[in-house]
């Protein structure tokens, strides 16, 4: 999105999502800011489960948030998810960028799954985030300079995390 900052508010967007019981993975800055790395996002990245039923529930949370592509026109998911490999829109809580299969998954969804967590981060909200390795592998798929502060950040945290799991295991 171009032009002025859009105000960002997670909970706004996850209580719209939640509420709808969309099935979705937080990828990008926000997840990797609750995973631990220290940033500034100013939107929400995820991943959806492609299943009818979730893109239709998807559909109906982006109509209460007002979802609006950058042209101000809004979304018909089916067809802009097949026309783009990143969704993004405008809404009255901020930026939500809809990435059906990320660069660096195999699957998207599917494949992040398996090692997400849900993460209590306030106000009864406990989305489901990408794992610390899946953010990782995400980041370094897309080969960006700006990117090697976060991604140095996350192979830290995971380091630490194989050291309590190996700790733990004694």
């Amino acid at each position: 999105m171009s032009g002025k900052p859009l105000p960002f508010d997670p909970y706004g967007l996850l209580t719209a999502l939640e509420r709808r019981r969309v099935t979705y993975i937080l990828i990008g800055g926000f997840a990797r800011v609750i995973q631990g790395t220290e940033e500034l996002t100013h939107g929400l990245d995820l991943v959806p489960s492609l299943r009818a039923e979730n893109l239709r529930r998807l559909g109906l949370a982006l109509d209460d948030l007002e979802a609006r592509l950058p042209g101000g026109k809004q979304p018909v998911l089916d067809r802009d998810l097949a026309k783009q490999a990143v969704l993004e829109l405008g809404t009255d809580a901020g930026e939500l960028k809809i990435v059906p299969e990320p660069v660096g998954t195999r699957s998207g969804y599917d494949d992040l799954r398996r090692a997400a967590t849900r993460e209590p981060i306030g106000k009864g909200l406990r989305p489901s985030v990408a794992s610390i390795g899946d953010l990782a592998r995400m980041l370094a798929a897309l080969g960006r300079e700006q990117d090697l502060p976060p991604l140095q950040q996350l192979r830290t945290l995971a380091e630490l995390e194989h050291s309590l799991i190996r700790e733990i295991g004694r």
